[in-house]
């Protein structure tokens, strides 16, 4: 017999429901006894193979105990050989729908059943961007002027393919870098987007170039294939380095953190396992003197999620922001999460905090996008 943490009636899970809006995946779990559970997966820009891998994982869950979620996470994981992205993003939407299910169930927070609070708010950082130097510069400004002090930006132009010498993308590197951090005047941190476009030499190398301007984190210098080769850039480079954000299992962190890869974790509540899984990493990374940056880059399911975590580990550091006040998002929720200041307030509301507004969510649809890669001026792929 399973124990039960109050004398709630027992449920079982009724049905799952996929929906595809814009490149985002978005699951409603449905229990026998009306509670339902939203959750979302991570594999950005591939909808359409992670709700096929849900629909997979429909077979064991419907008829189960909702509120076994380690459990149902071990269950998943490991009946079979093959893991990866799409794995590990159907995985993750089922276990923050379930978290959301067994909170709403107990009438509290997620973060409650997750350790309790830690902080009230959680502070947050903006993208900012430009197809000229003066543009980024204006958008960094507007960030700050929004209230934001952490501003991430990625120091290479558009059109940074086209480059023709290594001198010529560092330099151009170096003085976007410079403009940004003199426009802002010290009022907020400086967060730097390689977005792993630059092998270990190069993103070393311009490392040491930005070292003056002492930015807050080097983000994704370079593929993250090699957690030693990873280990190598932060040291030679003098910068702290953040990644993770495409990391699906708990593991991978483990050979990050063991190989001293990175000064911030960046795992995705949506693709590494969840709730359960993200939360593992922070406590991994606290043992490494290791913050943890959430990455975010999908719909306001996601940010609930990530804010649900950030509330209830001891060393979060800053979340990821991608601006929830224009549609599609403006319009997905209910009520949306509240910012102030640069800051999103940790809600009170049970479960996720936040509800999918149905009225939206029926007008929505997915939006076809065809990615085309930088092409270099010699004809090959370069990375983006």
């Amino acid at each position: 017999m399973t124990a039960r943490l109050s004398n709630l009636p027992s449920t079982r899970i009724e049905k799952l429901e996929t929906f595809l809006i814009e490149r985002w995946c978005l699951l409603r779990i449905h229990c026998e006894d009306g509670t339902v559970g939203t959750g979302e997966a991570g594999v950005h820009g591939w909808p359409r193979p992670t709700a096929a891998m849900i629909d997979e994982m429909n077979s064991y869950l419907v008829g189960r105990d909702p509120s076994r979620i380690e459990h149902h996470a071990q269950a998943l994981q490991r009946h079979s050989h093959f893991m990866g992205a799409l794995v590990g993003g159907a995985i993750s939407a089922i276990d923050i729908a379930l978290w959301d299910i067994k909170a709403k169930r107990h009438g509290v927070p997620i973060y409650e059943l997750m350790g309790g609070k830690t902080r009230d708010r959680v502070r947050c950082y903006m993208h900012a961007k430009g197809n000229t130097l003066d543009e980024l510069v204006a958008d960094a400004v507007a960030k700050k002027r929004q209230g934001f002090t952490a501003i991430r930006f990625s120091p290479f132009a558009p059109d940074y393919h086209l480059r023709r010498s290594f001198e010529e993308w560092v330099s151009e590197a170096e003085r976007r870098v410079g403009a940004v951090h003199e426009a802002l005047q010290g009022d907020a941190d400086l967060c730097i987007e390689l977005h792993r476009q630059m092998n270990p030499a190069e993103s070393i190398a311009l490392g040491q170039r930005l070292q003056k301007f002492h930015p807050y984190f080097y983000e994704d210098p370079m593929l993250p294939d090699s957690p030693a080769m990873m280990g190598d850039v932060q040291a030679r480079s003098g910068l702290p380095v953040a990644t993770g954000e495409r990391f699906s299992s708990i593991f991978q962190f483990q050979e990050l953190l063991a190989n001293n890869g990175c000064a911030y974790v960046r795992p995705d509540v949506c693709l590494c396992m969840g709730l359960t899984g993200s939360k593992k990493v922070a406590a991994m990374a606290e043992a490494h003197h290791v913050k943890v940056i959430p990455h975010n880059p999908l719909s306001p399911i996601s940010t609930a999620a990530c804010v649900q975590l950030d509330a209830c580990i001891p060393n979060f550091a800053l979340q990821e922001y991608t601006g929830e006040s224009d549609p599609p998002k403006r319009d997905m929720v209910v009520q949306p999460l509240v910012l102030k200041d640069g800051y999103l307030e940790v809600p009170d509301a049970p479960g996720l905090g936040i509800e999918l507004n149905d009225t939206a969510l029926a007008r929505l649809r997915l939006r076809e996008v065809v990615t085309e890669p930088p092409i270099g001026r010699d004809g090959s792929v370069q990375d983006w």
